[in-house]
Formats: C-alpha cells, structure tokens, sequence
C-alpha cells in the first residue's frame, strides 16, 4: 500500500560550518525534488565565496590541534559517531529515499548501516595507525604517519551518507579536517552526518558541510588552503577536478564511473549466477557506478540463465519506494530517466534484442514519477554503444562468449577498470580470470558488495585510489622520514 503522507525534508539551513547551522540565502536556490512525485521536498542554497572560505577557514584553524591528539582519542569520537548513526538509522533511511528515491525496502539496511560500519572501522584502528623503526647497523631510521590537512570532499548522489562517510572517517581518523560538498541533487544526508559528528563530540570546524554544483566543487579544488580533494563521481568531473588540483599539486582520489563486465560461465550456479546479476544491474534502479552491466554469458549455459533472469526480472516490485514491499524505486530524476531510455533506443536501433522492460512507466498515484522498468537486451555485440558507455541505469546487456581466452580479452577491452565479477564452480579458473581483469575491484562467484574492510576503487579511467580498509589511510595521511645517526659524522672535508 503506498505512502500518502506528506514529507517536509526541509534541513534547518543549507550549510553546518564550525558546528552549527549556517545561511546565505544570497547563494543560488537548489530545489531538492522527491524522485517518486517531482514535487519539491527542500530547498537550499548554494555556497557563496563568503561560506566557502568559512567553511575552510573554520577547518584549517580546527585541523592542527585535532592531529595533535592521540588516535585514541579520535577513534573513540569516530565510534561514539556509528552508535549514533545506528540510533538514526530509520531517519536518515526515510531522508536518503526522498533524496533519491531509491527504495526504503534498501536504504533501511544499508546507507547509514554501511556508514556507521565505516566509522566503527576506522574508530577502532585510529591508535594502530603509526610508524615503523626501520634498523641501519648502527643507526636507525623511522616513520610518521601525519594527517594532510584540509581535505575537500566531493560526493555523489547515489549513496549520499554512505558516501559522506567513507571519505570522513579515513580523513578524520588520520587527524584531517574536512569540508564536504554533497551532490546538489542529494543535499540532506550529510547535514544529518554533520549534526552526528558534533553531538559524537567531534571538535567544531573538523566537518563542515555546504552545498552547491559544480562551481562550489571547482572553488574548493582551487582553494590555496586545501591541501587534498576526494571525488566520487563522473569521468568528465573527474578530469575536471584532477585538471583544476594540478595547478596546486593538491593530492587527489577518485572513484568514477565502470564499465564493469560480470562474467558467467557454464559450470556457475545458475540461480547464484541470477542473483549476481540482478544486484549487479537492478539494485537502486541501477545507478551504481561498480554494476556489471556487460553481462557476459558462455554459449552453453546463456538460454537457460537468460530464462531463469527474465523470470525473476518480472517478479520485481517496482513502485512507491515509501512502501517496504516495494523492491525498486524510480529514478533520480526525469533527465537521468530520460538518458536511460535515450541508451535503450540506441540499443534497439543498432540491433539488439529488448527481452523485457525497456518503457517510462507511470504508477497509480505517482504519476511524475521518474520510473522505469528493468531492462534486459541480448545479441549485445561489444561495439554497440550500450556496451561502451555507462548508463547509469537499470539496462542489462547480455553478450555471449565460448572460450575463457576470448571472454578475458573482451571484457578488458574498455576504457573503465572498476569492478569486475565471475561465477564459475571452477575456482582455479575464477582466480585466474580475476587476476587477468583490468579493474580495481573483483568479485567471483558474488556481486557489488562493498565490506568496509576491503579496499574499494578503479583503475585506468575508473579513478585513482582506494576507498575503505587500511587502504584508505594511505590517502588520507602522509609518511614523514626520519634518519636516526648513533655514531660520528664523516665529511670529506
């Protein structure tokens, strides 16, 4: 039964700078719309030059004491952050939907689950981020690990507080300070995240949030007193933000866009192999940038798996994404709609086959609605243009394959290097695919899930960096060398 209660989403002020609400309303108006009716939820506005050098003023002046403290100290603020996280989870699952639409049925279990998950991660291991002694006969060398400074953060709409927090966590536990600016299109959660971090104790000006588009993004990328940026987000934005940090040196990550092929082979478990494939395309209506949307399916096994895959594409619950019943919500917005079904169109055009979906759909009651059915193509060929280019949206391309040498040449011939999956009962064949997958992320016999443990991120086009584990400190710290002499000195002269 759908939802018919009214939602004001409206946060108290577009901006939190040094640990309170801030407003400018001479920045721009940002309407934030709920995907599942078009109707305007929130309003905020955009960073004007005055509230981004607040919010980095406020970081840079917060960030040397907070990297003075032991990581203790942090880690214990960052863990008392996830409980609170915990404690909210119903709230900001209801925020994250209306902010983009994808169903609740998800966001109850996973946004701010995997964000409390990240700050009780890096909570923990902030003490054991230290040095090494380094021994050279007589003397010794050794290391310090030192926070970088001011990080700016750039994040996506697809998984706003989920986002928010695999950048803040890392940053913060390695004594960072942090100005994030959320997607224009997902402005709430992060607000929320801010209000979290303060009430966790977390010093004022350590976590700023101001919203904004791609200029504010721009204007942090150039500001002299920010030393690193983070982006999650597109290609083009990515070179955009890399290009604008060169100019400064600033340190980058970046997790972009894929391509990502998921590769099934004869002997796989075919429900399994299913299952893989529907997370891997039609989860939060298939904007995921990891999604294996070049299903890649050898010959033997590609009539029964693409029956077994129509069956339960059918079955899924598309509707009110407010309903707990339902199992995929709409869109973001109309013009991401809208670029999906432009791919779908060039797909039939170039000539593969629409096994199902493939149409807008209007819902009883949620008729400006951005919805659209799961798409399923075959007789996808590897020059088609739904086989190059990212969709962003819930458009699953089936190409079939005979020989594990063939499949492995194909799936790397793209520009991404995201993710990549294999299902196969063989798993001396499925390490030997993984190791020849040019991605930054595999998966065999699973897909598109994301343990805070592990490191997460792409290579060539994909991005630069890793998200998560112990990885991500790298990213957000500094090794400093020190030589140790115990002996005279020697000059020549």
């Amino acid at each position: 039964m759908r939802n018919n209660t009214r939602y004001n989403m409206q946060p108290k002020s577009s901006h939190h700078i040094n640990g309170a609400y801030v407003e400018d309303i001479d920045g721009a108006a940002i309407e934030n719309h709920y995907a599942a009716t078009g109707e305007i939820i929130a309003t905020v506005h955009s960073a004007t030059p005055a509230i981004i050098d607040q919010a980095i003023t406020a970081a840079h002046n917060a960030q040397a004491e907070w990297a003075a403290r032991p990581g203790i100290e942090r880690g214990r603020i960052l863990l008392r952050a996830a409980e609170l996280l915990r404690q909210r989870n119903d709230e900001i699952a209801r925020i994250e939907t209306h902010d983009t639409g994808k169903a609740l049925q998800e966001t109850l279990y996973v946004d701010a689950v995997s964000a409390a998950d990240n700050f009780e991660y890096f909570g923990h291991i902030a003490a054991t981020m230290v040095g090494e002694n380094i021994p050279l006969g007589e003397s010794f060398a050794l290391t310090r690990l030192e926070a970088v400074g001011v990080c700016a953060a750039i994040g996506a709409w697809n998984y706003p507080v989920q986002v928010a927090s695999w950048k803040a966590a890392p940053a913060l536990a390695c004594g960072n300070a942090m100005v994030f600016k959320p997607s224009e299109m997902t402005p709430l959660s992060a607000l929320i995240l801010a209000e979290i971090l303060s009430e966790a104790g977390l010093p004022d000006g350590l976590f700023n949030v101001i919203q904004g588009k791609g200029d504010v993004g721009a204007a942090l990328t150039a500001h002299p007193l920010v030393d690193k940026v983070s982006l999650t987000g597109s290609v083009p934005t990515g070179s955009k933000v890399m290009a604008g940090a060169a100019e400064s040196l600033k340190l980058v990550t970046l997790e972009l866009g894929g391509k990502s092929p998921l590769i099934i082979f004869d002997d796989a478990d075919v429900e399994n192999a299913v299952s893989g494939a529907l997370l891997g395309n039609f989860y939060s209506t298939g904007q995921v940038c990891s999604n294996g949307t070049r299903v890649f399916v050898q010959s033997g096994i590609r009539e029964t798996f693409t029956r077994r895959l129509i069956e339960r594409t059918a079955a899924i619950k598309l509707g009110d994404p407010m309903d707990e019943d339902t199992q995929m919500g709409p869109m973001i917005s109309a013009s991401q709609r809208d670029i999906a079904l432009s791919y779908i169109e060039k797909g039939k055009s170039e000539g593969a086959n629409l096994l199902f979906g493939g149409n807008a759909v209007k819902m009883q009651g949620l008729e400006n609605g951005h919805f659209i059915e799961p798409t399923i193509f075959d007789g996808v060929t590897d020059t088609m243009t739904i086989a190059r280019e990212e969709i962003f949206g819930p458009v699953l391309s089936i190409l079939e394959f005979n020989n594990e040498e063939e499949v492995i040449s194909r799936a790397n011939d793209t520009d991404f290097g995201l993710s990549a999956g294999v299902f196969t009962r063989d798993i001396a064949r499925a390490h030997r695919v993984v190791e020849k997958m040019q991605a930054g992320t595999c998966w065999i016999n699973n897909y598109n899930i994301t343990p805070v443990g592990v490191p997460f991120g792409g290579v060539k086009r994909s991005g630069m960096g890793r998200e998560n584990a112990k990885a991500a400190i790298e990213h957000y710290s500094q090794i400093k060398s020190i030589y140790v002499e115990m002996g005279d000195v020697d000059a020549p002269y």
